[in-house]
């Protein structure tokens, strides 16, 4: 199976988009008779407090997310990556990967997406100690960039990222043997591609996050 962790709706948007004229129902049933379905882990379930709502925003290039995974090569060599997206189109921005990444180097990797796209009007990430770094800091100061900090041990506030990093780890990660550092930084990056132009993402009305910033655009 060539996408083996989608679940039954979103490869029903691949099959039609290769001009398979099926329906969902059929998509499950196959799914179901193949054991292709995608076993969840079971969340914990936590007692009902209230919670204070994230501003959402509302146009691209706004507002972006980031933070750290950790991998490893076939090796046993340790490595991470620096994910970094659009929380309004969802669009993967960059994927940072090698086996240290410090705080100049995270400035160094939003320098360059700023001069290729402009600067965001905030960036939300955690209390890492490259993003409470006085080198991020000063360079957020100087660019006008607002650093939105989520609570300690409340990685929910940061639900964008959350999402994206499982994904990353369930889709890419997981799935994909890394012989080196190399290997690792070619199948990542194509990944990346991939979801940013091919995957479809529900939250997206099963668009693409290329597909929907062109629709925000009125390209056909």
């Amino acid at each position: 199976m060539e996408r083996p962790r989608f679940g039954y709706r979103r490869l029903h948007v691949m099959l039609r988009r290769k001009g398979w004229t099926v329906n969902r129902k059929l998509v499950l049933r196959l799914v179901r008779e193949n054991g292709w379905r995608v076993r969840r882990k079971q969340r914990k379930k936590l007692a009902a407090v209230p919670r204070v709502p994230t501003p959402q925003p509302t146009r691209p290039n706004e507002a972006w997310a980031m933070d750290f995974v950790f991998d490893g090569t076939a090796g046993g060599r340790t490595f991470r990556t620096l994910n970094v997206i659009d929380r309004f189109t969802r669009e993967c921005l960059v994927i940072e990967v090698d086996t240290s990444i410090t705080a100049q180097r995270v400035v160094a990797v939003l320098a360059l997406l700023i001069a290729m796209r402009g600067k965001p009007q905030s960036i939300r990430i955690d209390n890492g100690p490259e993003f409470i770094s006085n080198a991020l800091d000063a360079w957020a100061f100087e660019h006008g960039i607002a650093l939105h900090f989520i609570r300690p041990a409340k990685p929910t506030e940061n639900g964008h990222i959350e999402s994206f990093n499982g994904k990353l780890r369930d889709e890419c990660l997981n799935v994909n043997w890394f012989v080196d550092l190399a290997d690792a930084k070619e199948k990542i990056e194509l990944w990346r591609k991939d979801y940013n132009e091919v995957r479809p993402h529900s939250s997206l009305g099963y668009l693409t996050p290329m597909e929907y910033i062109n629709q925000l655009r009125g390209v056909a």
